[in-house]
Formats: structure tokens, sequence, C-alpha cells
């Protein structure tokens, strides 16, 4: 029998819980750590002990835990409603959040489409730019493109157009075809040149991450090849849709990666940092064209016919609201801007370290590639001496992830980077 609360719970969460992309047979012999209070960059443990989100909980936390503005406004939502359908209905904070959306992201995209998280966003990304060409008569454009390495979420539209073995082949048999480009880089920006040229009549839409595949290890776009898609789909009439659910909200330096070089894609998916890291929130935003493209008479049958339950939540979308009320009182962006510096500079002392082959940065999304073979688990080795350090991290294999929340302090990110960087000079390869 269990002697203490903190006993009684980890082994409650053994015997309960089914954790994500978890293999639950290490877990069932490992110590979980189990967190029971977050503060600023901080999380606590039920143990007390304290350590530095250095993931921001999985790339959502944006202005750190609790943030008085962000509480303030969800208690106040709580004293209003929790929640109410926007199925034939809309509600106040839906609204209001709608209307800075369109105001922060890309110039051109009109409208608003809200859902849960970053794998729905995608999901009906892909939907609307599919039946768009139905509803308009252009019944052959049914084809999706998309990166090679890409990750899109887990459900399986966004299966579908994802292009990492790893998370996706167990499910090749339930998913639909999709076309890969091939390589990365100008590569990819080539063959989907020579694609385009070819076949642009039979695809409805290319689905890319801008500037920073994520999933794949923090792969890094060229300076312009992004734009240069953007070119290409306009010149051949398919839709761009933009996945800037780990990109979004500051995590590259400006507010979206789009904004690096001025493209405004068709469709824009967006979640994670969309609430601060408080509730689950996602939303496609969509171009005025493809709105009229689903405005018909009812008897026409022409209507998106796509929502979820808690799509455009009160208390969500009153945390949202905060978190950009945050972000302009706070000017987080333009604070940013010396810690990505500070950042760039310090990590490149990383690559006096043996184990290191490659370090990659965009803004605050960092990605430090190890040697070793992918069952040696080298990443999770190093995610897991960290922690003595008073840091939590979370590796993609061998890619060690650094992306904390925008707020951490210079002394702060030093102290991150100190603590992985003798995480990976202690761990054996």
């Amino acid at each position: 029998m269990p002697r203490s609360r903190s006993e009684l719970l980890k082994q409650q969460d053994k015997e309960y819980i089914w954790h994500p992309f978890t293999q639950m047979k290490d877990w069932e012999h490992d110590e979980p750590l189990i967190i029971d209070s977050g503060s600023g960059i901080y999380l606590k443990d039920i143990d007390g002990n304290v350590y530095i989100d250095g993931v921001s909980s999985l790339w959502v936390n944006i202005h750190g835990h609790r943030h008085p503005l962000i509480d303030q406004a969800v208690k106040k939502q709580i004293d209003q409603m929790a929640h109410s359908t926007l199925l034939g209905l809309s509600n106040t904070p839906a609204v209001q959040l709608a209307e800075r959306l369109v105001t922060i992201t890309p110039k051109g995209l009109k409208k608003v489409f809200y859902s849960d998280n970053g794998s729905t966003a995608v999901e009906i990304a892909i939907k609307m730019a599919y039946q768009y060409w139905q509803n308009t008569g252009q019944t052959k454009k049914t084809g999706l493109v998309h990166l090679a390495n890409s990750y899109h979420g887990d459900t399986l539209g966004s299966v579908s157009v994802g292009g990492i073995d790893l998370f996706h082949k167990v499910y090749r048999g339930l998913i639909f075809k999709t076309i890969t480009l091939k390589g990365h880089g100008w590569d990819a920006v080539n063959d989907l040149e020579q694609l385009l040229k070819k076949k642009s009549s039979a695809i409805a839409g290319l689905v890319v991450e801008p500037l920073v595949q994520g999933a794949a290890g923090m792969l890094m776009w060229p300076d312009g090849a992004l734009q240069k898609m953007r070119q290409l789909t306009q010149k051949h009439d398919v839709f761009l849709i933009a996945d800037e659910v780990a990109t979004g909200f500051g995590r590259t330096g400006k507010m979206f990666a789009c904004q690096h070089e001025g493209v405004t894609p068709d469709l824009l998916c967006i979640a994670k940092g969309i609430t601060g890291g408080y509730l689950p929130l996602a939303a496609t935003l969509t171009t005025q064209r493809i709105y009229d493209g689903f405005v018909f008479d009812h008897k026409q049958q022409k209507t998106f016919f796509h929502g979820h339950t808690y799509t455009g939540n009160p208390l969500a979308c009153a945390a949202a609201l905060a978190n950009l009320d945050v972000f302009k009182k706070e000017r987080t962006l333009t604070r940013l801007a010396p810690k990505i510096k500070f950042l760039s500079r310090k990590l490149k002392t990383f690559y006096d370290l043996p184990l290191v082959v490659d370090v990659r940065q965009k803004g605050f999304m960092v990605g430090i590639e190890l040697k070793g073979a992918w069952d040696e688990r080298i990443g999770a080795k190093v995610c897991q001496t960290v922690r003595k350090y008073g840091v939590i991290l979370r590796p993609l294999g061998n890619v060690v992830v650094l992306m904390p929340p925008l707020s951490i302090t210079l002394d702060e990110l030093d102290f991150l980077l100190m603590a992985t960087y003798r995480a990976i000079e202690e761990t054996d390869a």
C-alpha cells in the first residue's frame, strides 16, 4: 500500500493512464513525474521539486503559468457562462476573438472557423479546400500535396498529409492517398514547380508547416522558399494551407511565420499558443473566396457540414483574448528580439560537444541533433538527465527540443542552456 499522496498518485497513474506518444512498457518501469502546480516559467511536481518548463508544456505556454491577466479573464468568463454551442448560435468571446484574429493574421484572411486542436484545424482546412472545388464545379481538383517529413496531427485526415513513418506508417491502410514532395528546401520547391506544371488541374491544395518542420526535428526552410511556394500555388490556382499550429504566436520571432516572407495563405491553421497555454482551442482562417465557395441556397446542400461540440468555447476564447492583450501590453515580440539573439549566440557553443551533430534555430524554436541510433534513445537520456538540474525537456528522437515560454528572462534562459549543455555533456553515446 502507498504511504503518501505522492506514492498513491504514482501508483494510480500507472494503473489507469495511457500516455500519448509513450511506450507504456518503459513508463511502467520508470518513476512518473507528476506535475502539481505552475507559476511563471516553472512547474512544481508532487514531491515539491521545481523545474523550468523548457518546452512550454508541449509548445503552448506563452507568457508563463498563472499569468494574472489570463487568470482573471477566465475567472470573469466563468461567472458569465462556461459553454454555449456555436451551431446555430454565437457567443460574445467567440465573436470578439474572431475579429482580433483577422486583424493580427496575414492580410487577406477574412473568416474564422473554430475547433479544438491543431489536428482538427488542419483537417478542417483539408476538407474546405477539397469541398470548395467540388462546390464550384471543378471536381477533378481533389489531390493534396505535402512535404516530406511533414507532421500535421493525428486524426486520419491530417495523418494523410503526414510524412513521418515513425508516426504514420501503421495507419497507411486507413488513410487517403496524397502526393509527397521530394527532398527538402529548394529541392521540394523545384519538385512542386514541376508537379504543378503537369497536374495542377487535379490538385486542390498544398499543406506546409511554414519555415520550421517541428515534429521532424526542427527542420528549417531556406529563406525565400515559402514565398516561392506561394507564388507557384497562386500561378496554378492551388490553395496554400499553412499549418502554423507550432510556429504561430511569436515562436519564430513574429506573430506568425508566414509574416517573415509577406505570405498570405488561402487557409491558416492555428492552435497551441492561441490561449497562452490555458485551454484547448484552434482556428482555421480562410480568404473571402473560400468562404464564398460555400454560400449557396440551402437546397443545394453545399454547406460545410463539419463542427465540434466545444467549437468556439467561451472560456477558451476569453483566455485567447487575454493572451493577445498580454502580447500587446507587455510588448512580447519586441522584448523577445534580444532573447533570440542571446539564444543564437549561446547555441554556437553546443558545437563544442562531441555528441552534437547540428543545432537548428528559428526564433525561439530550437532543435539540437545528437549522434546515435534511434533505438539508443540518446535524446531521451539527455532529457532524463537534465531533470536533475531542474529543467523539463522532451526530445524528438535524437533531437533535443528547446522551446521555453516567451516570457523567460535572459538569466533564466542562460540557466536553461547551461543545464542542457551539461546534460548532453554527461550523456554517453
